[in-house]
């Protein structure tokens, strides 16, 4: 073989194994890595969301102080309190509003059972808080307008009897002089036997007088009763004789 042969034959052995080498001996592709998904930000709840959740914590709030009974008190967390927050995220809440009406005619309602027992006092305490909720309500209206003719006719229907005017400065300040004047007096109602009309102005301040009167003389009950006025006095009066002489 000529050596012009042997150069072609050995190039095409070359080849041939350069070419077995690039097929057989080259690595496997590697599998690229599948692309990692994107972290998705949480989303809080939108600022309706958040009003919305607010009105129905309010809303449970007020109903579960209602039925305990804590319609206007304590401050702060009264059912009408959480009433109140709720009108003001939501004025037109139609529960709220409800919630409200149901509180004034629980009030109305205590009014008039004070009103049919003459605590006159109280009548007027159930009156300023309905009318604080509902200003101009008709209903709280109506029992003002009786209360008012209720205590006309407790003053007008006054027994005669001897006064003894207690000074409105010195009893409103409970001052140790109007003490001395209803203990001095208490002693004489227990001597003669007598009975006692306590004009107030209101009842918590006739229970005072009461209290007082009761006080000086320990164990003597002082016969009496409490009647609203203007003018703060005590009517002695003798007792009803027996068979009505």
């Amino acid at each position: 073989m000529s050596s012009a042969n042997i150069f072609r034959s050995g190039g095409l052995v070359l080849a041939c194994l350069l070419w077995l080498a690039g097929c057989g001996g080259s690595a496997p592709p590697q599998p690229q890595p599948a692309p990692q998904p994107q972290p998705v930000e949480p989303r809080g709840p939108s600022p309706e969301e958040i009003r919305q959740r607010a009105v129905n914590y309010f809303l449970q709030r007020a109903e579960e102080a209602e039925r305990k009974g804590f319609l206007t008190e304590p401050a702060g967390a009264s059912a009408f309190d959480h009433y109140l927050r709720v009108r003001q995220l939501d004025p037109g809440n139609t529960r709220a509003a409800s919630g409200i009406q149901s509180i004034v005619l629980e009030l109305v309602a205590s009014a008039r059972d004070a009103l049919r027992r003459r605590a006159f006092g109280e009548v007027n305490s159930f009156l300023n808080r309905a009318e604080e909720l509902a200003p101009g309500n008709p209903l709280t209206a109506e029992v003002r307008a009786q209360l008012a003719r209720e205590r006309s006719r407790a003053s007008v229907n006054l027994p005669e009897g001897e006064s003894v005017p207690l000074p409105a400065a010195q009893l409103a300040a409970r001052s140790d002089a109007i003490v001395e004047l209803l203990r001095n007096t208490a002693l004489r109602i227990r001597r003669e036997e007598l009975r006692v009309i306590i004009v107030a102005r209101n009842d918590a301040e006739g229970r005072w007088v009461y209290q007082q009167l009761r006080e000086a003389v320990p164990g003597y009950r002082v016969r009496g009763d409490i009647k609203l006025g203007a003018s703060p006095q005590l009517l002695l009066t003798q007792p009803a004789r027996e068979g009505g002489q």
